[in-house]
């Protein structure tokens, strides 16, 4: 049987994914997936993207398995914390909530969250919701959700094993991923316990690449990684509608950060020794009668990462303002409550309870320091002399403590009009309570006078939305839709865009404004033949009260003093359009294209420009099995160009503005064989003509590469 791609995921797919591939519903949120003999997007507009696709086209972390998807792009931060970010219709992950099994991923920090560092092997479907958030699954999606939901067993006893092992252009090993799984379900229980392991030694740039002072080329200096992850969970299903379930989830990773390899670039030298995410939850499904049922989700959730900033390319020494290992400890805790009742068949009602508490923590430890604001060689504190050896720690900070709880109540209310036509409304009230905001002020001397250190208190501001939805689906056909739908929601800032002030080079500003976003959404989709589907996706998006960062005019050092803002209003709109058809029994192809359109309007520096965002972006392919057992795949992958921002050092000053970079189209190719029905071995290569492009200005893209792997079940 052929399958689909993630990029055009069919109503087949989305079914059996729900079925027999053992989707842990507990862990989904309200983005539905297609209905059997639907088509790529759901009632909302969003999309479902099944294992089966990421397998297919080895989409190994899921920054790489949303690049597939209609709308929505990864794109790397461009700078010195080597963080992929995604965007759905141009809103990327501060506005985006990430989820493992319905549980947010927070940083309360600053939320960056690098989405390469989580693994897919595990997860048997990715929900993406596009514009369109359901009030019921929280506060802060803005622009749209993305949730992992992890597997679940469905035989007595079960269990699957991946291998891949990765290759550069040259034929260099560039790494591994391992990954296995055991589990049983039996009539009232199950037990599972899974681990992936992925280690990259680094990848190879293009041949063509030219090097410069920064990067000779070959094997691109510091971009190894390693990350695991371990996936506990117990269950209890006491009859054929409730469940209980505890599930424990443990990912810890350690990434190096390559450079800007342009001579002008300013440079900053950072690696990450621990990058660890750890969730203890809790999650029941209970029903009340045959109408009614009421959901709950409890979560402990921790947060531990440390970056190390060097004073040499090399990482071997810290000795001046600069250098340090700044150290999170974080930690959550919280609760969710659905309740619904079906009232006859002619309306459906839904509640829904949001309670989070987030502790930030952190702290720096000091190395040895020759520098003063003055510019004489005092140090940092009284402290650290001079004469201590390079590298050798001599201040730790106190740590600095932020509390922040969030709640929000919300209702969904669904009017059945009639057996093909519903019509949702939507809304919800979220509030935001800071009840701690600290920082520490370390000594330093100012034209000869020693300031002691000191702590600041930053203003506890709290905040408040009204949020509101409504959506209209209209199933004309056993296998076409349309659907239109209104978003309004509000996105609370982060503590970093309020108070960090990012080593001395930004301003706090407690008073930020929330961004509010309000989506319009239009679509058709049609199931026209087996495993044959049109879908089609126009949007419009407003958005109030922008956060940017800005340069304020004034330096520290040689860095541009910067501040988060409300820059003014912009606006954003588009079209996502997929295709899959089957020519025959043994030939599938498809593909999908995007574009987007984003202004902003009335900044208070015109010269601000939206990063990370292609205004076109699309992918086609072709999925022929030329025998039973063989599979073959070829694929393109395109964009044009986005906006990127370049940080220069021009004289001794830092210069900040914008270019355009990142247009590719890749070649890819996947080979399948089956072995037997539970064995199959796979190869493939990707950007097979070792195509130069660079998506952030300064950060080129791998060339050429190899994989072969092989998989087993039973």
């Amino acid at each position: 049987m052929l399958l689909a791609s993630a990029a055009t995921v069919t109503a087949v797919d989305a079914a059996v994914a729900g079925s027999s591939k053992g989707v842990y519903e507990l862990g989904q949120i309200n983005v539905t997936a297609p209905a059997e003999g639907g088509s790529e997007f759901n009632d909302f507009g969003g999309s479902t993207v099944p294992n089966s696709q990421m397998e297919r086209f080895k989409t190994n972390t899921v920054d790489k398995a949303l690049d597939l998807v209609p709308g929505v792009n990864s794109s790397p931060s461009g700078n010195q914390r080597n963080d992929s970010n995604i965007f759905i219709h141009g809103f990327d992950r501060l506005q985006v909530p990430l989820s493992i099994d319905g549980v947010r991923i927070y940083l309360p920090a600053d939320n960056r969250i690098d989405f390469s560092r989580f693994l897919t092997d595990d997860v048997s479907q990715i929900q993406i919701a596009k514009g369109y958030v359901s009030v019921l699954d929280g506060p802060g999606g803005l622009g749209g959700a993305v949730n992992l939901v992890t597997k679940k067993p469905v035989k007595a006893f079960e269990g699957e094993w991946r291998s891949q092992a990765d290759f550069g252009r040259t034929g260099a090993f560039d790494g591994f991923k391992n990954y296995g799984r055991v589990g049983s379900k039996q009539d009232d229980y199950y037990v599972q316990a899974s681990a992936t392991w992925r280690k990259v030694e680094g990848w190879e740039l293009p041949a063509s690449f030219t090097p410069t002072s920064i990067e000779n080329g070959g094997r691109r200096d510091n971009s190894e990684s390693n990350d695991w992850n371990v996936n506990l969970k117990a269950g209890w299903t006491p009859n054929a509608t409730d469940e209980y379930s505890i599930n424990f989830i443990k990912h810890d990773g350690r990434k190096n950060a390559p450079y800007n390899v342009e001579p002008t670039a300013s440079q900053r030298y950072w690696s990450w020794p621990s990058w660890n995410v750890q969730i203890l939850s809790a999650a029941t499904k209970t029903a009340i009668g045959d109408d009614a049922y009421v959901k709950t989700r409890t979560f402990w959730e921790t947060f531990d990462n440390a970056a190390d900033i060097w004073d040499n390319p090399a990482q071997t020494q810290r000795y001046t303002k600069s250098a340090s290992r700044s150290i999170y400890k974080d930690w959550a805790i919280g609760n969710t409550v659905e309740l619904a009742k079906e009232f006859g068949s002619f309306d459906t009602l839904k509640l829904a309870s949001h309670v989070r508490r987030d502790n930030h923590g952190e702290w720096n430890e000091m190395f040895t320091d020759r520098y003063a604001l003055n510019g004489t060689t005092t140090p940092i504190s009284a402290s650290c002399a001079t004469t201590k050896a390079v590298s050798e720690t001599c201040f730790v900070e106190p740590r600095q403590n932020y509390t922040e709880d969030t709640y929000s109540i919300a209702a969904e209310n669904t009017v059945h009009v009639g057996p093909r036509f519903d019509w949702v409304q939507g809304a919800s009230y979220d509030w935001r309570h800071l009840s701690r905001a600290e920082d520490y002020e370390l000594g330093q001397y100012k034209s000869g006078k020693y300031i002691e250190p000191s702590w600041i208190n930053y203003p506890l501001t709290d905040g408040s939305a009204f949020n509101w939805q409504t959506a209209a689906i209209w199933r004309y056909s056993d296998t076409a839709k349309l659907f239109l739908n209104i978003s309004d929601r509000t996105r609370f800032p982060t503590l970093f865009e309020r108070f960090s002030s990012k080593f001395g080079t930004a301003a706090s500003n407690p008073g930020l404004l929330p961004e509010r976003a309000v989506n319009y959404q239009l679509g058709w989709t049609n199931a026209f033949a087996p495993k044959s589907q049109v879908s089609v996706l126009v949007y419009y998006a407003l958005v109030r009260d922008m956060i940017q960062s800005i340069a304020t005019g004034r330096f520290y050092g040689t860095s541009v003093i910067t501040q988060n803002q409300n820059v003014g209003d912009g606006y954003r709109y588009g079209v996502d359009f997929a295709l899959d058809y089957a020519l025959a029994a043994t030939l599938l192809v498809g593909g999908n294209v995007s574009y987007i359109h984003n202004v902003l309007e009335n900044p208070s520096d015109p010269t601000i420009q939206q990063t990370g965002i292609p205004t076109v972006k699309g992918m086609v392919y072709a999925s022929y099995n030329p025998v039973e057992a063989l599979t073959l795949t070829p694929s393109l992958q395109f964009a044009d160009d986005r906006w990127s921002q370049k940080n220069q050092v021009i004289g001794n000053k830092s210069v900040n503005s914008y270019v355009k970079t990142g247009t590719y189209l890749l070649a890819n190719f996947i080979a399948e064989y089956k072995l037997r029905d539970d064995l199959m071995v796979s190869a493939g290569v990707r950007n097979i003509f070792d195509h130069e492009y660079t998506l952030a200005w300064g950060y080129p893209e791998p060339g050429r590469t190899f994989h072969i792997g092989m998989k087993g079940t039973f």
